[in-house]
């Protein structure tokens, strides 16, 4: 049995072809990286000098420089920081993922200075330069005093060149001779976007110089600009909550995603303990329901971009919601574009999720109005989360509001009760404002108030409130609400009241010849409405829910339950009565029958296209007995 210990072996000459081609999703990163990587030579230096282990000039102006020079087909990037000495180049540079930055952490870790802001983790940043570079030069001259400047040169193998440089100033510059395959970064235009992308919120100052153009303008000899940074070095979201006033918060929405509609509100993120993150959250205004597709949260790791809406960190329901969040330290892959410690990334997300209930239910009990009038745009998100994140339910759940039918806001605790005597666990609510005007109409008559739940999420909605506070049942105001409708002040004698419900009963069954179709007469408050469309809500539900499956040949196994209710306090009605045994008026009563239940079912449910036609043949029948008293079939 062979028994053995020993070292794995790794052959360099296969390891580049993999970080050129696999390591990064996205070639334009490699700028990203090495802007991160100056950024990070400058956060040292400033480190080092603020403990008394680097001498610098009096208020130096630390800066990164990215230079493109199209016509020698290069791209540079400058920084003024700790730069470094050759044995630090044959360290840091020649050994493939030996990290500089994570080895001045650990140096440094107990010493006095700036909150820790270096980036980089992996010592592989570097060499995403060959994603879009054949040759790559860096020149660097350390901060150390004696410390002479170096040159290394690699043309994207293993083979390398060192050599003494011309640089006189402390700092880094990597020159990219950019390859053929990748000539689209030889734009000013790309390269400021990646910028903007990625490094806008870096806290070193960023420059940009197109070469040519700057050549171009000295030859005409025009004046050239003030150069300006391109980046934002301090991010709001840095600044402490009691520190920000409300116009700096609208400007930097504005700025960030370009949305000149103002926020509603916005929830300022600055947690130390038990991890840092630091972010603002933005509750938009929305155009329409369609907006709530259009959430952007962008997530930062030191001020560095890392990626929009990654769902580890943002619960769900809140990637509708626009913002900010900086978490120094995500657990990120080594492209900076994935999470990989699950436990540590979901105790940062349930308290994303929690800061967020906080907020609302501070709004609600301190800002009722305000809250009221955000409701019908945060409505979407709150019931999304609830339906996604049972924690984030059971902390909201006591501030979910409805819009009535009276246009009030209220609980569904305050809906219940002030509506027990009337129907006790039951939400009436309606889903089409105009399509079921009458029916609204007919509520406010009888003293009855419906609630508002016509967003694309309601439906779910219902039924997860059904389920979670039983027994509450939700039914839409065409439901089966005779009972509350009823004219219970009318007093007929039984016997002839039978007679006459019976009369109508037959006359309409006969007229209508629906078998589909339920009668029912009725004394109704609303005397002006001669019929009314009443459909079950299990009936509905199951019809919605077959619709759904309409093109995989799905049949509803479920009676339909539509029931038209006969109002005999209507004088069209009565009229019908006394029609009823005049034979040269059959024709007169079937078309009125016909007519009251297409009126009824208008306010029900749009019209086929079919019923649309005969309705309006009809109602030109109509109009033309009125107008000449004849009787045309």
């Amino acid at each position: 049995m062979i028994q053995e210990k020993g070292s794995i072996s790794v052959h360099t000459e296969n390891i580049f072809p993999i970080i050129k081609k696999w390591l990064y999703s996205d070639k334009d990163i490699f700028l990203r990286e090495l802007v991160s990587n100056g950024c990070d030579a400058i956060m040292k230096l400033k480190r080092l000098s603020a403990i008394g282990e680097a001498k610098v000039e009096e208020n130096p102006k630390y800066e990164i420089r990215v230079i493109l020079d199209k016509n020698k087909k290069t791209i540079q990037v400058i920084d003024n920081g700790i730069g470094m000495t050759a044995d630090e180049v044959k360290k840091y540079i020649n050994q493939v993922a030996f990290s500089s930055a994570q080895e001045f952490i650990e140096k440094y870790k107990d010493k006095a200075g700036e909150e820790n802001q270096i980036i980089g983790h992996f010592g592989l940043g570097f060499y995403s330069a060959f994603m879009v570079a054949d040759k790559v030069e860096i020149d660097t001259l350390s901060y150390q005093e004696g410390a002479e400047a170096v040159q290394w040169i690699s043309e994207g193998g293993t083979e390398y060149e060192l050599k003494p440089s011309k640089r006189t100033q402390r700092g880094t510059t990597v020159t990219l001779h950019i390859s053929d395959d990748s000539r689209e970064f030889l734009d000013s235009y790309k390269l400021r976007d990646i910028i903007n992308k990625y490094c806008y919120f870096l806290p070193v100052e960023i420059y940009f110089e197109d070469a040519n153009e700057k050549e171009e303008k000295i030859k005409k000899g025009e004046k050239l600009e003030e150069p300006k940074p391109l980046n934002d070095t301090n991010p709001l979201w840095l600044k402490a909550p009691n520190q920000c006033t409300e116009e700096e918060y609208k400007e930097f929405y504005r700025k960030v995603f370009n949305d000149f509609r103002e926020p509603l509100f916005w929830i300022h993120l600055n947690v130390d303990y038990p991890f840092r993150l630091k972010g603002i959250l933005y509750f938009p205004k929305l155009k329409n329901q369609f907006d709530t597709l259009e959430g952007q949260i962008k997530l930062y790791c030191n001020q560095v971009f890392v990626a929009d809406n990654i769902k580890e960190v943002i619960p769900e329901f809140l990637m509708l919601l626009k913002g900010t969040i900086d978490c120094p330290e995500l657990p990120l892959n080594v492209s900076r574009s994935f999470l990989q410690n699950d436990k540590y990334v979901q105790k940062i997300s349930d308290h994303i999720s929690k800061k967020v209930a906080d907020k609302l239910t501070s709004l609600f009990k301190t800002e009722r109005e305000n809250y009221n009038k955000y409701w019908d745009d945060i409505s979407p998100f709150i019931k999304f989360g609830c339906m996604k994140d049972n924690k984030f339910y059971e902390r909201v759940k006591d501030i979910i509001i409805y819009k009535t039918t009276n246009d009030e806001y209220v609980t569904l605790k305050d809906y219940l009760e002030r509506n027990k005597d009337k129907h006790e666990n039951e939400v009436f609510y309606v889903n089409d404002e105009k399509q079921q005007a009458q029916y609204i109409k007919m509520f406010k008559e009888n003293g009855l108030e419906a609630v508002y739940l016509d967003d694309m999420i309601d439906n779910h909605f219902m039924s997860f409130i059904e389920l979670k506070q039983s027994p509450v049942r939700f039914k839409r105001v065409d439901a089966d609400i005779s009972k509350s409708l009823k004219d219970n002040t009318a007093k007929i004698d039984d016997k002839e009241d039978n007679k006459i419900r019976k009369t109508l009963e037959d006359i309409f069954k006969d007229s209508l010849n629906k078998d589909d179709v339920k009668i029912q007469v009725e004394s109704l408050k609303a005397s002006e409405i001669p019929a009314i469309i009443l459909l079950s809500e299990d009936s509905r539900r199951m019809e919605e829910i077959v619709s759904r499956f309409g093109n995989m040949g799905i049949n509803n196994p479920f009676p339909k339950e539509q029931t038209l209710i006969i109002n005999k306090n209507n004088d069209l009605v009565k009229a019908l009565l006394e029609l009823k045994d005049d034979k040269e008026k059959e024709n007169d009563i079937k078309l009125i029958c016909q007519h009251i239940y297409d009126l009824a079912m208008l306010s029900h449910r749009p019209m086929e296209p079919e019923e649309m036609t005969d309705f309006i043949k009809r109602s030109n029948k109509i109009l033309l007995r009125l107008a000449t008293g004849e009787k045309k079939e």
